[in-house]
């Protein structure tokens, strides 16, 4: 896998599962989340219930993945940051420019889709334990710290998390004519917890 290629295989996984997942948010804004089966999203996607099964668990995932898939990223990002860059503004770049990486269209059709489905908003979590682990360690790195005995850094990650998820929701729960688009969501909530002593 030279220069950073992806696999065919890789890439028609991912093509399959996006085409499901826009099937599925096409059907869960259309007739709502708990009326669509995974036998309709199948055929809407044009393939068999066992190709269906072997991409998705169950449909829960497919509202939730996009935000799991988006802060899985972050770390990445974080550690293309410039090393001086201090702490709170390289973590809040990376959650910046991840929020931005998908496409306005696409994010209004989850959002339409996600609305179908309001018992998951409390499930929203923009990145996983192990994600959030690996964070500590970088944001550690930028503080000088050891994140066995320096609460900073760990502290630093949560919160920011936590208001970013609080951004994902705000907007989530907004009205279709809001003017506050998801950056713009999740920059206010970021910048509402960012503070001088994190430096």
């Amino acid at each position: 896998m030279a220069g950073g290629t992806v696999p065919l295989r890789e890439r028609q996984r991912r093509q399959v599962r996006a085409e499901i997942q826009r099937a599925a948010f096409e059907l869960f804004a259309r007739k709502g989340f708990d009326a669509v089966t995974t036998e309709q999203i199948a055929a809407a996607a044009e393939i068999s219930p066992s190709t269906y099964f072997r991409h998705v668990r169950n449909k829960e995932d497919l509202l939730l993945d996009p935000v799991r898939e988006g802060g899985a990223g972050i770390a990445a990002l974080l550690e293309q940051r410039p090393a001086a860059e201090a702490a709170d503004d390289a973590l809040a770049q990376a959650i910046l420019t991840r929020t931005t990486e998908q496409a306005a269209a696409e994010l209004e059709q989850w959002r339409a889709a996600f609305r179908s489905a309001p018992h998951l908003l409390d499930r929203v979590a923009l990145v996983p334990p192990e994600h959030r682990a690996r964070l500590i360690e970088l944001v550690a790195q930028r503080m000088s710290g050891d994140p066995e005995t320096d609460s900073r850094p760990g502290l630093l990650v949560h919160l920011m998390l936590a208001a970013a998820e609080f951004g994902y929701l705000q907007w989530l729960r907004s009205p279709d004519n809001a003017a506050a688009s998801l950056p713009v969501c999740i920059e206010g909530a970021l910048a509402a917890v960012r503070d001088r002593r994190w430096r």
